[in-house]
């Protein structure tokens, strides 16, 4: 058993990082600039990035690689890069990391549709996968965090990319949205449904991120936590994001996010962090609501 898992078996709350785009975007990142050739051109700023985040006394920090596939670096020219910037990504987070503390290798969504929906077939997807994840392994990644997924059969081909070339465990989490019948993904999966196929797909851990604001990510929890025994992964954002004056603005503050904490760990979850719009202020105060 890996040492993150055996972390989360005895019984332990661990605590994840905040935003990676919403951190490298307030020190810099242009609008629509590519996060991941930062990793090669600005790798003190990612490394920094690691390192606050590891201040606020998390237990682990996600690599800088969310969108670094194939399929979405060619978009910005960099499509024959990918080994590389995954490499780099977790080597800079790796560096940052005190002993005991853990890196996650995150890996996106590709942005392409398998077919009969898209022009992607399921080997051509596979093989991006493969790509993201010798990068990461490289690196020196804890585990992959497979995330913000909304079709179940893409998340599926990375969970067996990763399984089948790396024995690093596997995090696989989906994003949902609330709709008049209740909680689906953007591809129709029910939450408990999810976490259903993710644990038979061998996801060693599931949960959700994005997409809602913390009150309803209890919910999402609760039903995912019914439907299986696996330890449970949260993201969560700082809120539904709102244009003010031109800018785009998380309302959920740190003390508003901390205070439904306990709530979030009640109905299930092992793992708990910030996504879109959280930063170390966020972590600081979950830390101080679960550890006290």
């Amino acid at each position: 058993m890996s040492k993150l898992l055996e972390r989360i078996a005895t019984g332990d709350t661990l605590l994840s990082d905040g935003a990676t785009g919403t951190y490298l975007q307030y020190h810099g990142l242009e609008p629509g600039g590519c996060p991941e050739h930062l990793n090669a051109e600005q790798p003190e700023l990612v490394r920094q990035m690691a390192a606050d985040y590891f201040a606020t006394s998390c237990d682990m920090v996600e690599t800088n690689s969310f969108g670094g596939s194939r399929y979405m670096l060619k978009k910005y020219g960099y499509g024959d890069r990918v080994e590389l910037y995954n490499r780099l990504a977790a080597e800079q987070a790796r560096a940052a990391a005190p002993n005991g503390k853990f890196v996650l290798g995150s890996i996106g969504p590709t942005g392409e549709f398998l077919a009969p929906n898209g022009e992607a077939t399921e080997q051509e997807m596979h093989d991006v996968f493969v790509e993201q994840v010798r990068g990461l392994a490289a690196g020196g990644v804890d585990a992959f965090c497979i995330e913000t997924m909304s079709d179940i059969g893409e998340t599926v081909l990375a969970i067996r990319a990763a399984k089948q070339i790396t024995d690093i465990p596997v995090i696989a989490t989906m994003t949902f949205d609330k709709g008049k019948r209740g909680y689906f993904t953007m591809m129709g999966i029910k939450p408990g449904d999810a976490a259903r196929q993710l644990d038979e797909a061998g996801a060693d851990i599931v949960g959700s991120n994005c997409g809602i604001a913390i009150e309803q990510m209890i919910d999402i929890i609760a039903a995912m936590r019914d439907a299986t025994d696996k330890p449970i992964l949260t993201h969560v954002n700082a809120g539904i994001p709102k244009i003010e004056k031109g800018q785009i603005v998380y309302p959920d503050t740190p003390d508003h996010m901390a205070s439904f904490m306990p709530k979030l760990v009640e109905v299930g979850a092992n793992i708990v962090g910030g996504c879109c719009g959280t930063g170390p202020d966020h972590i600081r105060a979950f830390a101080r609501m679960i550890r006290g």
